[in-house]
């Protein structure tokens, strides 16, 4: 079971819930949360590019007693600056162009495409045991993410609780009050692209409608740019996730789109 992060703030948790969460501070993006001894946390910060768009700053990784700082090309491990490939102590790191990738033996990997996507596979001996902004991982969506006992939650509010609280960060959380704008004038357009022919391997093996949904949100945070970030990112992460599921997109790439 994968939970993701990409593109214009997109969530998608282990039990399958996507979310919009726009938030620059640091979050826990998924840990172990059973009370005594925590295996691993995953810890990410996002800003804002020079093109005003979202991408993963760091990713500070904890997993048993090592502590893995990520940023673009540098991977940091116990305060040192390795080169990859790194093995140690059930941990191996792998860093390629695109992608970093670690693959920890407790039943965890990890890939960042050292942009805005991250992703994170979780053994299912985990199950229930896990929080952060991937959810507790229990197979139920909505339930103890947005409903708890008698309360719901909207995606911000959830977002911000998730929040590391540090001493001296100076971030302000995403207002609560905030609707998404209605982006239904994109839908054909999202629906043409994640529908074309390319793609027909992933059709039964993804839920279509939620990733037409993150492409229209994209379309209207970027209010008519012709910017590829806009299109490509959840394209890209349809792409992904189809792959993972063992399904084979084809090239959707070309020369003048993406």
């Amino acid at each position: 079971y994968v939970c993701s992060t990409w593109g214009n703030n997109h969530f998608k948790t282990f039990d399958g819930d996507i979310y919009q969460f726009p938030g620059i501070c640091e979050y826990n993006f998924v840990s172990d949360c059973r009370e005594a001894y925590k295996e691993f946390s995953v810890h990410i910060q996002r800003a804002l590019n020079s093109n005003g768009h979202p991408e993963i700053q760091y990713i500070l990784m904890k997993i048993k007693d090592i502590m893995v700082y990520l940023k673009p090309n540098l991977v940091v491990v116990d305060g040192r600056i390795v080169k990859t490939p790194y093995y140690s102590s059930g941990v191996l790191i792998e860093s390629g162009e695109i992608y970093t990738k670690i693959y920890a033996k407790l039943g965890m990997v990890l890939m960042w495409n050292q942009q805005d996507a991250l992703m994170v596979e979780l053994d299912n001996k985990f199950n229930n045991h896990t929080c952060g902004l991937c959810g507790d991982y229990n197979g139920i969506p909505i339930y103890n993410e947005f409903i708890n006992g008698d309360a719901s939650y909207n995606s911000i509010t959830y977002g911000n609780l998730q929040k590391i609280s540090k001493p001296n960060a100076k971030c302000e959380d995403p207002d609560e009050t905030q609707a998404l704008p209605s982006c239904n004038k994109h839908r054909d357009e999202c629906q043409r692209l994640l529908t074309s022919p390319v793609f027909a391997d992933c059709r039964l093996r993804l839920n279509l409608e939620m990733y037409i949904q993150a492409c229209m949100q994209d379309k209207c945070a970027c209010s008519g740019k012709e910017d590829s970030f806009c299109l490509c990112s959840t394209i890209s992460e349809y792409s992904r996730q189809c792959s993972h599921a063992g399904g084979r997109p084809g090239e959707w790439r070309t020369q003048n789109f993406c």
